[in-house]
């Protein structure tokens, strides 16, 4: 069995301070997705950029944004990739929003998907980006290559998953033109794997920092693992880590048969 963990960290050096290498020595996935790291490689901590540590030892790969403090990915992982790479496309790697690892028997993306903004300000920037996410993971399983999509989509597909639907319909991140993205996504054949376990309301990976959300539960389900068909099968458990603190988000990880 394999696990692999996707988490915004909302700035690594930040989530570092609050036991990220402890947490990762504990939870020891064998790769790990990070998004919004806001920072670039060479401003890290030698030990944070290669943890040996108890649970195991890791190498990353970072694609960091041109802006200062700003959006960035990462992966982390036990085992050396056959290739990482960018997603391609100048406006998005800009902005250090994808990172593709291929593995022996799967690709593993980890990408954060822009935020729209109020009143819409970057929805045609991040409907753009959905394109290019859609066409990277079409073209991968074109060539049978199974997939894991991982990452902070700033979506929330459905009113199931966030605590108060009604009152966001016009807010970022739950705008009709985000949701009907993810019913072409799915609708394209793509597996949200952890709706594939469960229907559960009350399930979220985001939280304000303002008005006590996290402790009322009042939050957004939009981190996802999400896969190609062909690779549903090997999938065991998709499961959100909602005790593991230190961001506004907390990780998501999925578990497959190797």
């Amino acid at each position: 069995m394999k696990t692999v963990v996707s988490w915004n960290v909302n700035g690594i050096r930040a989530v570092e301070k609050k036991g990220f290498l402890d947490w990762l020595s504990t939870e020891s996935p064998d790769v790990l997705c990070l998004q919004e790291t806001k920072a670039h490689k060479g401003q890290l901590n030698p030990a944070l950029v290669t943890p040996v540590l108890p649970g195991g030892t890791w190498q990353s790969w970072w694609s960091s944004a041109k802006k200062a403090g700003y959006s960035g990915v990462a992966i982390y992982s036990k085992t050396e990739p056959l290739e990482v790479r960018t997603l391609g496309v100048d406006e998005f790697d800009d902005e250090g929003r994808v990172l593709v690892a291929r593995f022996d028997d799967v690709a593993i993306i980890s990408a954060y998907f822009p935020n729209s903004q109020e009143a819409g300000a970057r929805l045609p920037y991040k409907l753009r980006f959905c394109d290019a996410i859609l066409q990277e993971c079409d073209r991968l399983s074109a060539q049978g290559i199974p997939l894991i999509l991982c990452g902070d989509y700033n979506i929330a597909h459905k009113p199931i998953d966030l605590a108060n639907p009604k009152t966001n319909e016009g807010n970022p991140g739950y705008l009709p033109e985000e949701r009907a993205w993810m019913d072409r996504f799915i609708g394209s054949g793509y597996v949200d794997t952890f709706r594939a376990f469960t229907s559960d309301p009350g399930q979220y990976s985001w939280w304000s920092y303002r008005f006590h959300a996290r402790e009322k539960n009042i939050g957004w389900r939009i981190d996802y693992t999400c896969v190609n068909p062909g690779f549903m099968d090997r999938v065991k458990s998709s499961t959100i880590l909602s005790d593991v603190y230190g961001s506004d988000h907390c990780p998501v990880k999925l578990s497959y048969e190797n």
